[in-house]
């Protein structure tokens, strides 16, 4: 039997608020609560705080994992989900605090999910570090039973393998969520690889065959033609005609094969469509509007080449900074011969232009045909980029 396929972040996400739902069992019976915090003389105010910090605790929660896992985050968003951190962190020990018990462990844990999606690694792992020793002055504060500082400090030990848990299993499903992604990168780029190769194979084959057709057959004939035209001369009567007719059916022969060539050749060129295809095919969390010519065919296969990758590059930069939901790609030859990419998004943009590798390569493979790269960004309105390459012309 076929298990279904779930999404791992979504999954993390609604165990976390199961875990938060089982925290507040309690609340079930409030009246038991009041008169639990009673029997510890401590005030019923503590009952309405808790229940305070309990609700504040889950909004926070559903609103910082409501985009879990997103490729990458801005600055001011990072910092927005930081504090929205600390406000997790507090409302859990201030649970524990009014509550006088060690729930704020298991709120903690649920804490613990969503570090490695919104932390780097070593500082999520300290992050993790000190909030479970947090719980030292929630458990040196619970008055029924006592904790001296010490047995608290080693009350709080005892739940860090319990948060350490929570926080691997978060770790090991984003690992795996990247692994995947990565994979689907490369399998697209191999299809995208495998489909401009068999263009390729095709092109080569019908310059092979056009070529064969033209130096044998084609001189074959045209030799022919040369003997029955001296042999029309030779002889006389009755012979000279099925000469004739000979010499004018290998006129009509040679010029069939001429024809077959030339089609041949005219028909020499690499069709980048299915190869596109593949490479924008199922990219999460980007739809890709392709535009393409009716007919896209390019006759060098080293430019084929480079309007592929200047495709990947542009999908690979849209997925991983521009933030955005839709990218608009075309592909459009204008009257003189040269190939024009049309890329705009809908994402973040930037102030500022920052041009890495990637970018720096795509100016390269077009400067060696004579093409150029024109990008123009602002913050919040997403990138646009112009990317040109003629089609004709020595490298």
């Amino acid at each position: 039997m076929m298990l279904p396929q779930f999404n791992h972040i979504q999954l993390l996400r609604f165990a976390g608020l199961f875990q938060y739902a089982s925290v507040g069992t309690p609340f079930l019976r409030y009246r038991v609560v009041v008169d639990d915090l009673a029997a510890k003389q401590l005030p019923t105010s503590y009952a309405h705080l808790w229940l305070g910090c309990y609700i504040v605790f889950g909004i926070v929660y559903w609103y910082l994992t409501r985009d879990l896992g997103a490729r990458e985050r801005t600055p001011l968003r990072s910092g927005v989900q930081i504090t929205l951190l600390v406000v997790l962190n507090l409302m859990a020990v201030a649970i524990g605090w009014f509550s006088q018990s060690g729930i704020s462990a298991l709120l903690l844990a649920v804490v613990a999910v969503v570090l490695p999606w919104l932390l780097p690694l070593r500082v999520g792992i300290a992050w993790m570090v000190l909030q479970n020793f947090s719980l030292v002055p929630v458990f040196a504060s619970i008055r029924e039973p006592a904790f001296s500082l010490s047995d608290a400090f080693l009350q709080s030990s005892l739940y860090s393998g319990f948060i350490v848990l929570a926080f691997v299993t978060a770790l090991v499903t984003k690992q795996q969520v990247e692994a995947r992604e990565e994979q689907r990168r490369l399998n697209a780029e191999l299809r995208a690889t495998r489909a401009l190769l068999a263009e390729s194979s095709r092109l080569g084959e019908r310059m092979r065959i056009s070529r064969e057709l033209h130096d044998l057959m084609g001189h074959h004939l045209t030799a022919l033609s040369l003997n029955l035209e001296v042999a029309s001369h030779l002889v006389q009567g009755q012979a000279q005609t099925h000469v004739l007719q000979a010499q004018s059916v290998a006129k009509l022969l040679l010029g069939d094969v001429r024809e077959v060539v030339s089609q041949l050749r005219e028909g020499d060129s690499i069709d980048l469509t299915q190869a596109l295809r593949n490479l924008v095919e199922g990219v999460p969390g980007l739809q890709i509007h392709l535009d393409l010519p009716a007919q896209f065919g390019i006759e060098d296969p080293r430019r084929a080449q480079v309007l592929l990758r200047c495709a990947q590059e542009i999908i690979t930069n849209t997925v991983r900074h521009a933030q955005a939901r839709n990218l608009w790609l075309s592909f459009e030859l204008d009257p003189r011969r040269q190939m024009i990419i049309h890329a705009r998004d809908d994402g973040r943009g930037a102030s500022e232009l920052v041009q890495g590798n990637g970018l720096s390569g795509m100016r390269e493979r077009l400067a060696q045909f004579g093409g150029r790269v024109d990008i123009k960004t602002h913050a919040g309105r997403g990138f646009a980029l112009d990317a040109l390459l003629p089609l004709e012309g020595n490298t």
